[in-house]
């Protein structure tokens, strides 16, 4: 037979119990012992009848009071006279100060505890319209930086973040990283998202999009897909479809987080986005800059919008117009982009523009008057494809995916040189995926911090270099800077054969930028950035992770920066409607031109281009200016 516990054994566990409680259990306890301690003295006065000297026996509820009165103010009992009456007060005073003293304790110890659970950020967030960060990396502050001016407009907008970080540590960090906020407010809360009842706290249900950055740490990819899992398949999800940004590295695990997102996810692909414009930019200089105008929001981005004016138009017709803005293609009812179609084709009631512009007051069709000099205009000519010799400087996980894409451009007979000292190269190099025959790879061991090792390169001999940072064998920093020692070793070379080289650089972190300037390099690509860029756009614009894969898709329309020569007359002043005009007959969108100048002001970076000029401003062109198309060839 089971021996059954005592009594008291019983009772310290019932004491336990509620001790587990926390502060409000501790507060009841002192609250009881308080209230026996007053009915007890209040109790003996009453039968025992002892009073103030001089003054009346006290009833049990005026010894009640007198008790809790001294029980509460130490001092009350200074005015009391009687021995025997100061004696009980006495003892009643003291208890007293040892509940009140227990009490304050036990008040700053929940007050400390509260606070610490502040600290830890776990409270549910009540926004709603808001924009959701998940995950922390170095991507964050660009991120957030973009938001905040894309919120400019917005009347008290939030951004609420949540990593595997300490609540504090983080709003520190952004403080010192991003800057001005402007009007926009930043939440921080810690948690895991890939936790149900973590993400619960972030509140998606309310939100207006939601950010999904790739965490530092191994296999990040999964840990981005098992995100976007927990918010679209949450059983308390809300009905409307989530818009999600949603960072992959790995363009193989592309295909599973599409599965899990469906419709409410865009992809960003970084390595693929970051290899794709590396090597358009190497081969057209100054294209980095046309892509950072399209992905910040400082200057001019692409919006989806209906435009009912333009039912039944050609497209054409519908290109011309447009004075402000620059109309680049159409979307849908399901959502398929379609860059550049054909002029003939009919724009349909239900089709969404895709139009850049300053912003989306900006876009309205009409024009002041359209002035095109048809005598300008010059017809095309063919142009015929050369081969090529491209050097990379450097190697990382990006290599591999840059060299199949300029294996898709070149024309046959291309070399592709790749020198770097990182372990395994050659092993690599030699399993390297391309594209057809056009272009052949070879590998070299070298230094390329190393003056001596560069020079035995040939490096005067190449179209094109292009320098990569070491990102999977140092850390950011140390990777910029002996990207830039191989940036200054080349600016030397290029000086000492008198010839100028066809340099492009990735950079990591974009504060690196202002300090490789001075290596003359033609562009740089800021990685970190890039991407950055391309997530905060993509939780604004739910079709422009499809814009952006047909823009750098060799299958689809692609930026090209051509000769403003091949298109009009440079004799005289021209409007961009001329340009444009020229650019219509051949099948092309002309969207801007990069134009240098020497002291011109460059505040932005940008190389000298201007997208989406206003048309009907009349410039004069050099033949060396470039004119910003969009082509399919």
């Amino acid at each position: 037979m089971k021996k059954r516990d005592s009594l008291g054994t019983r009772l310290r566990y019932g004491f336990d119990k509620s001790m587990a409680a926390g502060p409000i259990a501790l507060i009841g306890w002192l609250a009881v012992v308080s209230l026996l301690i007053i009915i007890a003295a209040a109790a003996f006065l009453a039968v025992t009848r002892i009073a103030p000297e001089g003054g009346e026996p006290l009833n049990f509820f005026e010894a009640f009071w007198e008790s809790l009165m001294r029980t509460l103010d130490s001092g009350t009992m200074g005015g009391d006279t009687g021995w025997a009456f100061r004696l009980v007060m006495l003892v009643v005073t003291l208890a007293g100060i040892f509940v009140v003293s227990a009490l304050i304790g036990v008040l700053s110890a929940g007050v400390d505890g509260k606070l610490d659970e502040l600290r830890k950020g776990r409270s549910r967030v009540l926004e709603s319209d808001h924009t959701i960060i998940l995950n922390w990396s170095p991507s964050i502050f660009d991120v957030i930086s973009e938001l905040v001016i894309a919120n400019a407009s917005r009347r008290r907008p939030r951004i609420v973040v949540m990593a595997n970080m300490d609540k504090v540590a983080m709003e520190d960090e952004i403080a010192a990283k991003v800057g001005k906020l402007g009007n926009t407010r930043i939440i921080c809360r810690s948690g895991d998202p890939t936790d149900l009842y973590d993400l619960a706290i972030v509140n998606p249900q309310t939100s207006r999009s939601v950010i999904v950055l790739s965490p530092d740490g191994d296999d990040p990819d999964s840990q981005v897909i098992k995100t976007v899992l927990a918010l679209v398949n949450d059983p308390s999800r809300r009905t409307d479809p989530y818009n999600i940004a949603a960072e992959i590295r790995d363009g193989k695990n592309a295909e599973v987080a599409r599965v899990v997102g469906g419709a409410e996810v865009q992809l960003v692909l970084a390595d693929q986005l970051i290899s794709r414009i590396v090597v358009h930019s190497s081969r057209q200089s100054g294209l980095s800059g046309v892509y950072s105008e399209l992905l910040d929001f400082e200057g001019c981005e692409i919006y989806t919008t209906t435009q009912p004016e333009l039912a039944g138009k050609t497209f054409g017709e519908a290109v011309m117009a447009y004075e402000h803005c620059a109309l680049i293609g159409l979307c849908d009812q399901e959502g398929r982009v379609n860059l550049n179609p054909p002029s003939e084709l009919v724009i349909g009631k239900d089709m969404r523009a895709i139009i850049i512009a300053e912003d989306d007051a900006a876009i309205r069709p009409g024009s002041a008057g359209i002035k095109i000099d048809t005598a300008a205009i010059r017809d095309p000519r063919p142009v015929e494809a050369k081969p090529e010799r491209t050097l990379i400087l450097g190697w990382n996980r990006r290599g591999p995916i840059i060299t199949y894409e300029l294996s898709r451009y070149v024309a046959p007979g291309s070399i592709l040189t790749i020198a770097a000292d990182t372990p395994g190269l050659e092993q690599e190099v030699a399993g390297l995926p391309v594209a057809g025959d056009n272009l052949s790879v070879s590998c070299r061991i070298t230094d390329t911090s190393n003056s001596t090792a560069l020079s035995s390169l040939d490096v005067p001999s190449y179209d094109h270099v292009l320098v990569l940072g070491y990102s999977e064998t140092m850390a950011a920093q140390p990777a910029d800077t002996r990207t830039l020692v191989t940036l200054l070793h080349l600016r030397k070379i290029a000086d000492d054969a008198g010839v100028h080289i066809s340099i492009v650089s990735e950079m990591i972190d974009v504060r690196n930028r202002e300090l490789a300037a001075v290596t003359k390099a033609d562009d740089f690509v800021v990685s970190n950035r890039l991407v950055s860029l391309m997530l905060a756009q993509a939780s604004e614009n739910q079709y422009l992770a499809a814009i952006f894969d047909d823009l750098l898709d060799e299958q689809g329309s692609e930026i090209y920066m051509r000769p403003v020569a091949d298109y009009v007359a440079t004799d005289q002043p021209l409007t961009f409607w001329t340009i444009a005009e020229s650019a219509r007959l051949r099948g092309e969108i002309a969207i801007g031109y990069r134009r240098i100048r020497a002291g011109d002001a460059d505040q932005r970076a940008l190389g000298g281009v201007t997208v989406n000029p206003l048309k009907s401003e009349a410039l004069t062109y050099l033949p060396e200016d470039r004119i910003i198309v969009l082509a399919r060839e």
